[in-house]
């Protein structure tokens, strides 16, 4: 992907116990279709003697693929609830797979999307959402005396540093959002009275957790 984007933390599950069924949530990153049948095939292999194994899942830079599947429970009450829950939460490259234990009360229609939704939706809380931010790195390089003052910058900014280095200087790696990088330089080059080296790294992706609670919240309003 070429832009900034929500998705999960890690891959995790969480459980719920909805009329005496059980729902099991696995969330998971996935980049291609075949990363996403692999990991829904893990949790069929996982968990064999389930009554459903439900999943929903969206790829690409403008969420160009979703899947859904009801795997047999009454169509629209499971698949869909789960898509549009990754949906609402702005995840992208992910899926969800709700594996279903039944316990003898059926919950109805109604009750099933909830159901779907619910587990979902708290499976996304247990494992957590991280904001995957394309930066940039830049090395500084500064004498001793001038290393307090710019680690004190650097931590009232909150810009992150990946790597630091004490050799006859200090030399710090920090990582930069994109759109202020230039602003950034100029500001370092200012605080220093030009006392330093920079040195502009490569491009990647660099992960920030994110208020899942905060996230759903923006949703609802927009």
């Amino acid at each position: 992907m070429e832009t900034d984007y929500l998705t999960i933390q890690a891959a995790g599950h969480h459980e719920l116990e909805i009329k005496k069924s059980r729902f099991i949530a696995d969330l998971g990153r996935v980049a291609t279709e075949e990363q996403a049948k692999a990991f829904i095939a893990e949790i069929i292999k996982r968990e064999p003697k389930a009554t459903h194994h439900c999943w929903a899942y969206l790829l690409g830079d403008h969420d160009e693929i979703q899947r859904e599947s009801d795997n047999g429970e009454p169509s629209g009450t499971a698949g869909v609830p789960i898509l549009t829950v990754l949906q609402r939460n702005h995840l992208h490259n992910s899926i969800a797979v709700v594996t279903r234990y039944f316990g003898g009360i059926k919950l109805g229609a109604g009750g099933l999307i909830r159901a779907y939704s619910n587990a979902t939706s708290t499976g996304i809380e247990a494992v957590g959402v991280v904001k995957r931010v394309r930066q940039r790195a830049i090395q500084i390089t500064v004498d001793y005396p001038n290393y307090d003052l710019l680690n004190h910058y650097l931590t009232e900014n909150q810009i992150s540093v990946l790597e630091t280095d004490y050799t006859t200087a200090v030399t710090v790696t920090i990582a930069v959002d994109l759109p202020v990088v230039d602003q950034t330089q100029q500001a370092l080059t200012d605080l220093l009275s030009n006392r330093l080296t920079m040195t502009l790294g490569a491009i990647d992706y660099h992960e920030v957790p994110v208020d899942v609670h905060a996230t759903s919240h923006e949703s609802a309003e927009s």
